[in-house]
């Protein structure tokens, strides 16, 4: 393992560029409906969002290689050097955070030779390979082994196996990059025996594993090990603060040497062989690094031990140990850190239950095929995503989304693989391919996030690439310059000089900023928020600003009913029997919603004649042989009813709750003047329901809001962003929506592009704004702001593509834990850098002074504050949704009464609105 490159900007990725078009031409579909549809914005813009897009055209990466010894930039640097030598090379991504090597390629080259190329740097390539037992009960003699063994050595990718048939089972490592499970299970198929089960291992029994152990019980450590013990022999023998030449001593070639010295050079030969390995490499490859860094001042404090009889045998021997330790320290600190990923990874289980021809069976989950069902049992994991077919159960989300509260699944509703069955029984069919389902995509997302550089990593590497020549050149000054000039023991300032040597290299201020947004992102995506980057997760902690679409946002995006007001002689049953029949053939929105809440309260049927609908005002049906009509009031006004005068149903002559709240004459309401503004100032659709004679009652439909929709707006203003909602619905809706949820801002009646322009207002007036939408309709809203916020994203790969930052559950209350989080990344991530830039130049300027031994530059310089800014880092993971600083405090209030949006827009001459009948309306935005 080796440090950070102190070459400078080295690591290639491309930049990201956000662009989207915007549709200027106004015309076409409606944009926005003028009504009293308390629901929609209807936007008819450009649903391409190139938002994370990157500059250029990029070639797709074609080759991953598995480098785990490429920890730091310096790795990476080396590595992408010599990799960039292959012919057909086109496009180079070290990951050093996740020890992965993304390369593209013209296709004239293979992955063999990038490999090459990868080791020639010095750096191991480990097959990322899978172990499976293959149960083949059939395969019982040496000719059935042969076999299958041919069967075998025909599929690319299988790398070693071993067929047993004394136990009718077959042990075989394979690559799963070049094959699959059920590749394998076919192919023994294929020679005539049955897979009845498979077996499969992960880890693969291939190398140390991934567990922190395996650092220290790796051959560097073993050497580490004993280097410390023959240090530890040499300090008795020849202590350096004894009189010069104490301790025992041998003639050796001439000369009369210490056995204390001999043991220091022993400890420098085994302790420092991964360091003068690492440091040849960083010579062929030009890189000033930690390990060419560290070889130079091992080595020249043997040589001025050897050439010049200067006592550095010690510091030699010191600096070798205490590097080995250092380097093991950073792998441990890098693999907690790397197992954030892998937390991620082992969420899908690996074998699946499915049903095939009417039975069970147990199969690899990669095997299974869309539209085969699979049975998931209480405690187990959903093998992929999926729609129930039978059985209810409640799920726990949180694995996904990262919702606390487990949700309850019956047929039809979606589930996610990963999540986990709590105590029913579920059918699921399955709609993802192996791969493809959503925990899938969160993971290679998250992977590509973390090898996308911030702002601040790029400035903190182009800093480094002064820093590290600058401080070389000191060291040989202090070296060389007082010796020389004014005759100072060579000893000591040769001394000073490698100490400088190991405080050359900014080894914790450059991995400062990755490991912080590693732990950041991988965080979140356990929370159920997917980060796509780091300059995203540092951008949304600068936000200021948070602009929300309305309709499927800050409303739950469905219409569905929210009064129901009898009149007359009438019950809620009896008006909500006519208003369902009426609305049965309707394929208006609002006409489902009715329907829907009908068949809830169970109000039966009635026979439906003559069913016609009246353009813009509502729809007629005869209902028993009686002519019914449901719609706006002016629908009833025409017919001559007075609206202002209408008796209330009441309860054994009681006036209903209702009624006494808006009547003021016992149980006569004025509908006309009251009961339809009051309603339409809630952003409420008022719908009538009556015969020729009679009004038999009033039912208000809206979109409603989110309960959680208050509370987030509520923590952001505390938090001092400014809030806004932007959508293309009426004035009067939106308004009535702004107060319920308390935004400071309300623009309504927008089309996609002035939603654009407000954005643009917004960022004129604030360091950074955040657009939060559905990831589709607000697509050049959401590319125009500093971070674009998709809403519900689970299972929607339109949304986990384009946007910035996605919210998995379908939950506006993670926003706040979201801005939250960022704001203490980047807290972190400047504590980190200025933490051990600072620590790092007062060590170096107290080196000249004789204040620093090198031994100190070691473990506090190099290992010390390498693993305390991972340390530091890791503290991201400990913020949570539930806590009351990130934005939650365990409710969501829905609430009421808000800050003051501006003066209420007038109402329709009529206060109807314009509920258009004419044609149904669009999906809502």
């Amino acid at each position: 393992m080796t440090h950070d490159d102190a070459a400078g900007d080295t690591v290639s990725h491309s930049d990201r560029s956000r662009s989207a078009a915007v549709d200027e031409d106004r015309g076409g579909d409606e944009h926005h409906h003028d009504s009293d549809d308390g629901d929609h914005e209807y936007d008819d813009g450009d649903d391409e969002r190139a938002h994370g897009g990157s500059d250029g055209e990029s070639a797709d990466a074609d080759i991953s290689l598995s480098v785990p010894d490429m920890d730091c930039a310096s790795c990476a640097a080396k590595v992408e050097r010599s990799v960039s030598g292959v012919d057909g090379v086109t496009h180079i991504d070290p990951y050093p955070t996740t020890g992965t090597l993304s390369v593209a390629t013209d296709g004239s080259t293979d992955r063999e030779s990038v490999a090459a190329a990868v080791e020639s740097a010095g750096y191991t390539v480990e097959e990322d390979l899978e172990s499976v037992a293959l149960s083949v009960p059939d395969m019982d003699c040496a000719s059935c082994a042969r076999k299958v063994s041919g069967a075998l050595e025909a599929v690319n990718g299988v790398r070693d196996f071993d067929t047993l048939p004394t136990t009718g089972t077959v042990r075989l490592r394979f690559d799963p990059d070049a094959t699959t499970l059920a590749a394998l299970t076919d192919a023994v198929e294929s020679a005539g025996y049955e897979v009845v089960s498979t077996s499969l291992d992960e880890d693969g029994g291939d190398g140390d594993g991934d567990d922190e152990r395996s650092v220290w019980r790796s051959r560097r450590a073993y050497a580490t090990y004993l280097a410390a013990v023959l240090t530890g022999i040499g300090l008795v023998l020849a202590n350096p603060l004894a009189p010069a030449g104490a301790g025992p001593a041998v003639d050796l070639f001439g000369r009369t040497v210490r056995v204390g010295d001999l043991a220091y050079i022993a400890a420098v030969a085994v302790g420092g062989g991964g360091v003068f390995r690492n440091g040849y490499y960083s010579l062929r490859q030009r890189s000033l690094d930690i390990d060419l860094l560290m070889t130079v001042a091992i080595l020249g404090a043997v040589a001025a031990g050897v050439g010049f009889d200067e006592p550095l045998f010690f510091e030699a021997a010191t600096l070798t140990t205490l590097f080995s330790v250092s380097e093991l320290l950073e792998g441990a600190a890098m693999d907690r850190a790397r197992d954030s990923l892998r937390e991620l990874m082992e969420l899908s289980p690996t074998e699946a239950t499915v049903v095939r021809e009417g039975e069970e069976t147990v199969v690899p989950a990669d095997a299974v095929a869309v539209g085969e069902t699979v049975v998931v049992r209480p405690g187990e994991r959903v093998p992929r995503d999926g729609t129930v077919t039978d059985g209810t159960s409640a799920v726990n989300q949180a694995p996904v989304t990262g919702e606390s509260v487990p949700v309850d699944k019956a047929p039809g509703d979606e589930v996610f693989a990963g999540t986990i069955v709590e105590g029913g029984y579920l059918e699921v069919e399955v709609t993802a391919e192996a791969g493809e389902d959503t925990l899938s995509q969160v993971v290679d997302m998250v992977e590509a996030a973390q090898g996308e550089r911030s702002d601040r990593e790029r400035f903190v590497e182009r800093f480094a690439s002064y820093y590290t020549p600058v401080v070389v050149g000191f060291a040989l000054v202090v070296a060389v310059g007082p010796p020389l000039a004014v005759g100072a023991a060579w000893e000591t300032y040769v001394l000073y000089g490698l100490t400088l040597l190991v405080l050359a290299c900014p080894c914790a201020f450059v991995i400062s900023t990755p490991v912080t947004v590693v732990s950041g992102i991988t965080s979140a995506a356990r929370n159920g928020v997917l980060i796509k980057g780091g300059t995203h997760l540092e951008a949304m902690g600068d936000v200021d600003a948070v602009a929300f679409d309305k309709t499927g946002t800050l409303t739950k995006g469905e219409l569905t009913v929210t009064d129901v007001i009898p009149l007359g002689d009438n019950s809620e049953a009896d008006v909500l029997r006519c208003a369902r029949g009426l609305e049965l053939r309707s394929e208006h929105p609002i006409g489902d919603a009715i329907v829907e809440r009908a068949d809830e309260a169970g109000v039966g049927d009635r026979a439906v004649d003559e069913f016609e609908a009246v353009t813009g005002k509502g729809v007629t049906a005869t209902l028993d042989g009686t002519p019914h009509y449901a719609g706006k009031p002016g629908l009833f006004s025409e017919r001559g009813f007075d609206l202002s005068h209408v008796h209330a149903a009441t309860d054994g002559g009681v006036v209903t709750r209702t009624s006494r709240a808006i009547c003021e004459r016992n149980n006569c309401l004025d509908l006309l003047s009251d009961t339809v503004p009051e309603l339409q100032a809630e952003g409420k659709t008022v719908v009538l329901v009556g015969t020729e004679e009679d009004l038999e009652g009033v039912v208000a439909v809206a979109d409603e809001v989110r309960p959680e929709a208050r509370r987030t707006v509520e923590r952001l203003r505390e938090a001092g962003v400014h809030t806004v909602m932007l959508t293309g619905d009426n004035e009067r809706t939106a308004r009535a929506v702004g107060r319920e949820v308390g935004v400071d801002d309300v623009r309504a009646e927008l089309l996609p592009d002035e939603k654009v322009e407000a954005v643009e207002e917004l960022l004129a007036e604030h360091d950074g704004v955040a657009m939060v939408g559905d990831g589709v309709n607000d697509a050049p809203a959401l590319a125009t702001a500093t971070v674009g916020i998709a809403m519900g994203a689970a299972g929607t790969d339109t949304a986990l593509e384009t946007a910035d930052v996605a919210l998995l559950a379908d939950d506006l209350s993670t926003l706040p834990y979201l801005r939250t989080l960022a704001e203490r990344a980047n807290a972190v991530i400047r504590q980190n850098v200025w933490t051990s830039l600072a620590a790092k130049a007062a060590l170096a300027a107290a080196v000249p002074f004789g204040l620093v031994p090198i031994w100190f530059a070691v473990l506090a310089g190099d290992a010390g504050m390498t693993v305390g800014v991972t340390a530091n880092a890791s503290r991201l993971a400990r913020v949570s949704p539930d806590d009351p600083g990130a934005g939650g405090d365990g409710t969501n209030p829905a609430g009421t009464g808000a800050p003051d949006v501006g003066a209420e827009a007038a109402s329709d001459e009529d206060g109807e609105g314009d509920r258009d009948r004419d044609q149904p309306s669009p999906p809502p935005a």
